[in-house]
C-alpha cells in the first residue's frame, strides 16, 4: 500500500523533538509523500527548508483564514515573490492552505473573501492547483469557484460537508480530502456521505497534528496514521483498504502533475 499524505502542518513545533522518526515509521508505512501547508508569512520558509532537504516533503504556500489579522497587505506580494521563485520547482505543489471559515464569528468575511480571490488569482497566475480550507462556507466557496473556474482545481481538505456539496466540488474538478474526522462512530452524517462519494473523487490526508482519527482520540495525530485511517476509510466505503489506497495514490498524483510509478 502506497500513500501520500496530502494536508499536514509537520513542520509545526509539536514535531519538533522527533520529525525524522516520524517521517521514517510513516514511510516504513508506506507513507510515500508528505505535503505542508503554509499558513502564515511565517511558516512558508520553514516549510520550504524542510521540503527542500526531504525527498519525502512537499510544500504549499498560503494565507489560512483563521490568521486573517496577521497578513498584512505586504504579505500577499512576498506570496507572490515566493511564488514567483519556487513555482517551477519540483518541491513546491500548490497554493495552500487558503480558504474561508464562517465557524469563527470574529473573522470578517469580506477580508476573508477578497484575500482568498487574491489567492486563486495567484493560483492561476502560476498554473498552480489550491488546497482549501472550507468550515461552514461551501455555498460561498462553491459561487467563489464557480466565477473562477481554476484550470487545475484543487482539494477541498477536511471534507465535511453534503453530497450535493461534495457534487459540487467535483463537477469544477476538485478532489476531495478525507482523514481522522470520518474515522470516530459519532460522525454518522459524515461517515454516509464519505460512503457515497466516488472513488476518483477522494484523496487522503491527516492535518496533522490535528483532526486525530478515533484510534489516537485526543493525542497529536502524525501521517504515520494515515495506513489505519485508510482502511478504517476503506471499511466503511466497503471496499478493500489496497483498493482506496490505489485510487487515491492515482487521483493526486493526477493533481499533482507526479508519476504514480516514481512514488516510492
Amino acid at each position: 500500500m502506497r500513500l501520500i499524505d496530502t494536508h499536514t502542518h509537520i513542520d509545526y513545533p509539536d514535531f519538533d523533538a522527533d520529525r525524522q522518526e516520524v517521517l521514517a515509521r510513516s514511510h516504513s508505512g508506506g507513507v510515500s509523500r508528505v505535503l505542508i501547508m503554509g499558513v502564515t508569512r511565517e511558516n512558508w520558509s520553514r516549510s520550504w527548508h524542510l521540503a527542500r532537504n526531504d525527498e519525502r516533503l512537499h510544500a504549499a504556500f498560503g494565507m489560512h483564514p483563521i490568521y486573517l489579522d496577521e497578513h498584512l497587505p505586504e504579505h500577499l506580494v512576498e506570496l507572490e515573490e515566493w511564488l514567483d521563485r519556487t513555482a517551477s520547482h519540483p518541491k513546491c505543489c500548490a497554493v495552500g492552505e487558503i480558504g474561508l471559515d464562517f465557524f469563527l464569528k470574529d473573522l470578517d468575511r469580506e477580508r476573508q473573501q477578497r484575500l482568498l480571490e487574491a489567492q486563486l488569482q495567484l493560483a492561476k497566475e502560476h498554473d498552480l492547483p489550491v488546497l482549501l480550507h472550507v468550515r461552514r462556507a461551501h455555498a460561498a466557496m462553491i459561487a467563489t469557484l464557480k466565477r473562477w473556474r481554476l484550470p487545475r482545481a484543487g482539494i477541498v481538505h477536511a471534507f465535511a460537508g453534503s453530497t450535493e456539496e461534495a457534487r459540487e466540488y467535483i463537477k469544477l474538478g476538485f478532489k476531495l480530502g478525507l482523514g481522522g474526522a470520518a474515522t470516530w462512530p459519532q460522525a454518522s452524517r459524515l461517515r454516509r456521505v464519505v460512503a457515497s462519494l466516488p472513488v476518483s473523487s477522494l484523496v487522503l490526508e491527516t492535518d496533522s497534528p490535528d483532526m486525530a482519527p478515533s484510534f489516537q482520540a485526543y493525542q497529536r495525530n502524525s501521517p504515520e496514521y494515515l495506513p489505519e485511517i485508510c482502511r478504517t476509510l476503506a471499511d466503511l466505503r466497503g471496499e478493500s483498504a489496497e483498493e482506496l489506497a490505489q485510487a487515491c495514490l492515482h487521483n493526486t498524483c493526477e493533481l499533482f502533475g507526479w508519476q504514480a510509478d516514481a512514488v516510492p
